[in-house]
């Protein structure tokens, strides 16, 4: 009796302890993840060169999110590569939710088909939000010669070579759009790649260059200041922010391109983090002032749960694939 009862009192005893072991186990992973996070400044890397299209987006979001999680957004540029180099760093930062890139149709859907070793997988990232669709212009010179993509095929099926079509870098949705519109037409341009796209738009501006299909946030300011033209538009429906500019499809059939944004983080990043971010960039999507200024510029705002964004990314990394691997494009 007596030996029963010290039994039963040492197996309370070790049922306590390990109670208490459990709950003091437990305390690092309630610690790891503050109901106050993020307490401090969230990098948002931004993979290509300052003034360019993607830099521009990143600073007008980075902007937003800043005012909705009450927290600095520091916009860290690493160029190159078609965003391959900053997007390779950012899937090596510490997965706790204060590092971010800004990912794009090119560095999430086309670049594991450009290039041999992009330096990542789309699988070292957490789709965090999709931000938005943009269509691109084709953009000539304010006192271009060129008043339509008619023009545009007709001079360089006449003088192959001679017409030049500018793009803020290789592999660039811009250098995408020109290599289509080219595959699609049998006309031959001489494809002049550039840093940056603000770089491009100053020569094309002083007329060095033939034209540039690019995206419509960097591009609207030079468009509404009238130091260039848009002659069409890259989707397949007119675009509200250039009213009566046709389409390039109602040239050249079944013509089209756009590009898409959104927020990744790295891989093992806490799912709780995920969430706060995500929300933070859908409450950003959801002011009326911001809406708007992104409506001017050509841009859609397109809030999706995580899941559904997941599943957009991994349905573009296969179409966008097939789209380079038509075109004939590849790159080291």
């Amino acid at each position: 009796m007596f030996i029963r009862q010290r039994l039963a009192s040492f197996t309370r005893r070790v049922g306590q302890a390990a109670v208490a072991v459990a709950a003091v186990a437990a305390l690092p992973v309630a610690l790891a993840q503050p109901a106050d996070w993020p307490k401090g400044p969230i990098t948002f890397v931004a993979p290509f060169s300052p003034g360019g299209g993607g830099d521009t987006l990143t600073r007008l979001f980075a902007n937003e999110f800043s005012k909705v999680l009450g927290t600095t957004f520091i916009v860290e540029n690493r160029a190159g590569a078609g965003g391959n180099i900053g997007t390779a760093w950012a899937a090596k930062a510490p997965a706790d939710g204060n590092t971010i890139v800004f990912g794009t149709m090119g560095t999430m859907g086309t670049n594991h088909a450009l290039y041999k070793k992009p330096g990542y997988s789309i699988n070292d990232f957490e789709p965090v939000a999709l931000m938005g669709t943009t269509a691109l212009a084709l953009a000539v010179a304010k006192d271009s010669p060129f008043h339509s993509v008619g023009d545009i095929i007709a001079r360089a099926k006449q003088k192959p070579g001679e017409v030049t079509c500018a793009s803020g870098g290789n592999g660039t949705v811009s250098h995408l759009a020109c290599a289509l519109l080219q595959q699609m037409t049998g006309a031959q341009f001489s494809h002049v790649p550039y840093k940056s796209s603000s770089a491009a738009y100053i020569d094309m501006m002083a007329g060095r260059v033939s034209f540039m299909i690019d995206v419509m946030p960097p591009l609207a300011p030079q468009l509404n200041g009238g130091k260039l033209r848009a002659i069409a538009v890259s989707t397949r429906q007119p675009l509200a922010a250039l009213p009566g500019t046709p389409t390039i499809a109602a040239t050249v059939p079944g013509y089209e391109i756009f590009s898409w944004d959104g927020v990744f983080a790295p891989k093992g990043t806490p799912a709780a983090r995920l969430d706060k971010l995500h929300d933070a960039v859908n409450k950003a999507l959801a002011q009326p002032e911001f809406v708007q200024t992104m409506k001017e510029r050509g841009y859609t705002l397109t809030p999706m749960s995580r899941q559904e964004f997941a599943d957009f990314v991994k349905k573009e990394y296969v179409r966008m694939g097939d789209v380079v691997r038509k075109i004939g494009i590849t790159l080291d």
